[in-house]
């Protein structure tokens, strides 16, 4: 599926975006915010869009035909917490080269109208790293709510805190 707003276009990973990926998920302030670690190799890109990126109703978010950073949406068991039947968890990143353009907003917003009316979708959760602002005024501006404090661990078994909000339909 292919989704556009007037400026950005959502569409599935393909493989031939590995380099691209690569170039932007390489970066130290992208990934580890977000809860992954920076990648490695183009390689490494690749894998991650044959994995994590195939999974249904994840999407690169694609600014002039460049793969600028990715949106979707987890359902059970793919998803960082169990939130319930009828639930989902969004995630997104942008690179940070397009950060302050509100493309994760733009990008979040229609995946959201797509997932309460087409997926049979009730409630939305997002969660973000008490210290990343930017993801909270994302969620802020597309009408999510606190819902609860979290801690949880990431890649390095380093535990931190996080705020899970909610979007109900």
């Amino acid at each position: 599926m292919i989704l556009k707003t007037q400026n950005i276009t959502l569409r599935p990973w393909e493989e031939n975006d590995a380099r691209c990926l690569y170039h932007f998920a390489k970066n130290p302030n992208v990934g580890p915010i977000a809860g992954w670690p920076p990648h490695e190799s183009i390689e490494d890109s690749l894998n991650i869009i044959k994995t994590v990126f195939s999974k249904k109703e994840t999407y690169a978010i694609v600014k002039d035909d460049v793969a600028i950073g990715c949106v979707g949406l987890l359902f059970h068991p793919d998803t960082n917490h169990w939130w319930g039947e009828g639930a989902c968890e969004l995630g997104y990143w942008i690179a940070e080269e397009y950060w302050g353009n509100s493309y994760a907003a733009e990008a979040s917003k229609v995946l959201i109208d797509h997932a309460f009316n087409d997926l049979n979708v009730n409630v939305i959760y997002a969660t973000y790293r008490v210290e990343n602002t930017q993801s909270k005024r994302v969620l802020e501006k597309l009408g999510f709510e606190y819902y609860t404090d979290m801690t949880n661990e990431n890649y390095l078994h380093e535990f931190f805190k996080e705020i899970a909000m909610k979007l109900e339909k």
